[in-house]
C-alpha cells in the first residue's frame, strides 16, 4: 500500500485512529499501524525540569512555525533507521500545502537545529516525529508546541508510541479504547493551530506551564 494512498485517505485514517509507516527509507511500501497502546501528552502535564526551564529562559533559539516544513520532515528522516520513506515525504508535503500538516522549528541564527511536525484535525494533533541537532532543541520544541496547542484549543496530542525521552517529559501510555474515546471527542472540538495569546516568549510559556502543570 503506497501508490493508492492519497492525502484525503490519510486524513481519514488518522480520524479512524490508524497511521502509516514504512519499514525503512528505501522501502516504497507502507503499512497501517493500530497499536494496542498509544502514547499521548496530556496537555496540562508536560514536565519542565528546572534545568530545562533555565535553558528556555536564555532564549538561545528562535521559534518559527512552518518556515521550512519540508526541511523539518527531512531532518526527522535523516537518521540511520527511519520509517519515513519517499511516499510519506510526498504525502506530508501535500498535507502541509492543504493546511493539515504543521511544523514548529528551532533555529539558531540561520541554522535549523531542531523541530517537530504533525497533522492537525479538529482538536487533535498527531505528532509524527521530531529531531534535534543541538542540546535540548527537541525539548524546547515540545514545550513551545504544547503551549501552542493549549492556546489553540486542542485536547489531544498523540505521540503514537512512547519512548523514555517522551516519558521523562510527561508522556503517558493509554489503551486503544481510551485513545479512541479521546480521539472522538477531539475531532469534534474546534481548534486553531495559529491562535495565540500574545507573542509566545520564554517567560510567558514557562508561566503558563507552571500554572497548569
Amino acid at each position: 500500500m503506497s501508490g493508492d494512498l492519497t492525502p484525503e485517505l490519510l486524513l481519514s485514517a488518522y480520524a479512524s485512529g490508524i497511521f502509516p509507516m514504512s519499514e525503512s527509507r528505501e522501502d516504497d511500501q507502507l503499512f497501517w499501524m493500530d497499536p494496542c497502546h498509544r502514547g499521548i501528552f496530556e496537555l496540562d502535564n508536560f514536565n519542565i525540569s528546572r534545568s530545562l526551564a533555565k535553558f528556555i529562559r536564555r532564549e538561545s533559539f528562535q521559534i518559527r512555525i512552518n518556515f521550512r516544513f519540508s526541511a523539518v520532515v527531512e531532518g526527522c528522516a535523516d537518521r540511520n533507521e527511519t520509517w519515513i520513506n519517499a511516499p510519506l515525504l510526498d504525502l506530508y508535503q501535500q498535507l502541509h500545502e492543504m493546511g493539515f500538516a504543521q511544523s514548529l522549528e528551532i533555529w539558531d541564527g540561520k541554522d535549523l537545529v531542531g523541530g517537530v511536525f504533525g497533522i492537525t484535525l479538529g482538536g487533535a494533533f498527531f505528532g509524527e516525529s521530531m529531531f534535534s541537532r543541538r542540546t535540548n532543541a527537541s525539548k524546547v520544541a515540545l514545550a513551545y508546541l504544547i503551549d501552542r496547542l493549549r492556546a489553540g484549543g486542542f485536547s489531544l496530542f498523540d505521540t503514537q508510541f512512547i519512548t523514555p525521552h517522551l516519558a521523562s517529559l510527561g508522556a503517558i501510555e493509554i489503551s486503544r479504547e481510551d485513545y479512541r474515546q479521546r480521539l472522538a471527542l477531539a475531532l469534534d472540538r474546534p481548534a486553531d493551530f495559529f491562535r495565540q495569546v500574545g507573542t509566545p516568549s520564554a517567560h510567558s510559556v514557562l508561566q503558563r506551564m507552571t500554572q497548569t502543570s
